[in-house]
Order: structure tokens, then C-alpha cells, then sequence
């Protein structure tokens, strides 16, 4: 039986985790880190009795679980997943925010250990799908901007998946720059800027997440497109996740790097 700790148990995300890992045989959840959480509010976060509540990470027992499943706050992540592999819990990280030198650090480490993890910037099946497409897409039309949609109340811009759909289509792209000579008349208009892959966030009310790549080219287009309306999509990728996570022998980035 694996052990698994949620930290962040009291969000969105962390709640639909609990509720996935409770409906698992070979899975138990052994514990949660939520900081604001009490104990009065053990049922409403569906805690069984043998369930630890930890509100303060340095209280945690490295022994209470084999992975440590991460759904807090870009400001928390890359600590919270140093913790992780130093007391030898193996990292599923679905939190984002961490720089590419924070993820090369957190992989160096863990090939140090010999400690398994994912790090996913999504979840999601259609997310994955469509940046493996966009990678493929890219050889053909180095013209490509990417328009990520979220909820409101995310924490970073631009999305980690929005940042990865440009990292993997970098990977493939000729050197290119689209519209050289263009005149802009407002700051951030173009949005940001990954090697020339012009990345584009909007954070309106109503919306979960959803991204579109778009691809242009002489007197054609192409554009991907992917929705997630409730963040119960992503639990498919947890479960693959927790799955294969303790057969690893390092941190993965990307989930379809295991699938």
C-alpha cells in the first residue's frame, strides 16, 4: 500500500486529490499539509481519523508517506519538493511556477538520491495531447503564438503549460522571429516573449483552463485547441502519476514522459 501526503489538501485542486486517492485500493492518504486547515474542518476536507493534519512543513514525519503530492502555491512549490526528496518522499508535483533553473536543480538532486518524481505542468490528457501535437505542428510553421485562458484567482502567468507548449515547440522551431518590423503603441501588447514564441495570458472569471496554439503560414492556418472545464480532468493524470511515480529512479518533467 502506498502512502501518499497531499500538501494543499484544502484547495480546488487538493481537494479533488483527496477524493481520487480515497477512492484508490493500492493508494492510502496517510496525511495533508494545509496550512490554514483546523481540525474542525477534518470532515468537510474528507480526513479519515488516521489522517494527519499538518499546518507547518517542518512538523511533518518524513515517515508518515512514500510521495508527496503537491497542489500549493508557486511560492511554496520548490521548497516543498526539496523537502520532499530530502526526507525521501518521491515528488508528484502538479503546482507551477518553478524556473527551468529550479527544475534542473530539483533533477540533479534527484538523480543524487536516486529518488523518483513527476513534475507536470498539467494534468490533463487533452493538455498533454495537445503540446505533443503543437511540438509536431511547429516543424512545418515556425509562425506560432500561444493564448492561455484560467480562472481568476491563478497565481502565475503565463500557465506552466502554456510555458512548457513553448519549450517543446522551441525544441523543434528553426530560428525565427515573426513580424520583425512591427510598431507596438501599448506596453505587453504582443505579450510575453519565450525565443521569439510570443505567449499571451487571460484571467477572467468563468473560465478553468484552456489553451490554443495557433500556427500560421502562407495563405493557411492551424490551430490547436484544448479545454478543461472542471478540474476533475486532471485526475486521470494524478492516478497515472501515482502509479508509476515509486518505479522511477529520478524527477520526471512532463507526464507524457511516463505515459
Amino acid at each position: 500500500m502506498k502512502k501518499v501526503l497531499i500538501a494543499g489538501a484544502a484547495g480546488a485542486m487538493g481537494q479533488k486529490a483527496v477524493a481520487l486517492v480515497n477512492s484508490l485500493t493500492d493508494v492510502e492518504l496517510t496525511a495533508v499539509l494545509a496550512p490554514h486547515a483546523t481540525a474542525d474542518q477534518r470532515a468537510q476536507l474528507q480526513l479519515g481519523p488516521q489522517v494527519k493534519l499538518y499546518q507547518d512543513r517542518a512538523q511533518i514525519d518524513p515517515k508518515v508517506a512514500d510521495i508527496w503530492l503537491d497542489f500549493t502555491v508557486p511560492a511554496a512549490v520548490y521548497e516543498n519538493v526539496r523537502f520532499a526528496l530530502d526526507h525521501g518522499m518521491a515528488p508528484v508535483v502538479g503546482t507551477t511556477g518553478l524556473t527551468d533553473e529550479q527544475e534542473a536543480q530539483l533533477v540533479a538532486e534527484s538523480k543524487k538520491k536516486h529518488l523518483g518524481g513527476v513534475i507536470a505542468p498539467n494534468f490533463g490528457m487533452s493538455a498533454v495531447l495537445l503540446m505533443k501535437f503543437a511540438r509536431e505542428a511547429a516543424k512545418y510553421f515556425p509562425d506560432v503564438e500561444i493564448i492561455e485562458m484560467h480562472h481568476a484567482d491563478k497565481k502565475d502567468a503565463p500557465s506552466g503549460t502554456a510555458l512548457s507548449t513553448a519549450k517543446l515547440i522551441d525544441q523543434v522551431r528553426p530560428k525565427h522571429e515573426s513580424s520583425p518590423d512591427e510598431v507596438t503603441t501599448l506596453d505587453h501588447v504582443r505579450g510575453g516573449d519565450y525565443h521569439g514564441i510570443k505567449v499571451h495570458s487571460v484571467r477572467l472569471p468563468g473560465y478553468v483552463a484552456h489553451e490554443q496554439v495557433l500556427f500560421g503560414g502562407t495563405g493557411e492556418a492551424l490551430t490547436l485547441c484544448q479545454d478543461s472545464f472542471d478540474r476533475q480532468s486532471f485526475m486521470s493524470g494524478v492516478k497515472v502519476a501515482l502509479e508509476k511515480v515509486l518505479d522511477l529512479d529520478e524527477l520526471v518533467i512532463g507526464l507524457e514522459n511516463i505515459l
